[in-house]
């Protein structure tokens, strides 16, 4: 008899659909990103992809013939530089918090 007792009071008194537990899942369920954070990451995204597709190319089709355009100022210096802005980016879209 008394293994039915407990069983009732555990089971006669729910928890998860009163109205106070449901008013304190919507004041503590607070997403890390915003949008700002979202749109700064997809502007680093696009600096990263731009920086990898201007190092594309320069290669010859004929394997005697070396082809100089593979040190052009494009690949050498403005692709790296635009791929460390990038990630740059990235880092502070993650890094940023949300005005409170």
């Amino acid at each position: 008899m008394n293994k039915d007792k407990s069983r009732k009071q555990f089971s006669t008194k729910p928890t998860s659909g009163t109205p106070k537990n449901r008013e304190m899942l919507n004041e503590s369920t607070e997403f890390a990103f915003t949008r700002k954070n979202y749109k700064l990451l997809l502007i680093g995204l696009a600096f990263i992809l731009v920086g990898f597709i201007l190092m594309v190319g320069g290669g010859s089709d004929d394997p005697n013939v070396f082809n100089e355009n593979i040190f052009s100022f494009r690949r050498i210096t403005l692709a790296p530089i635009l791929i460390i802005a990038g990630y740059v980016i990235e880092i502070f879209a993650i890094m940023k918090r949300p005005k409170d």
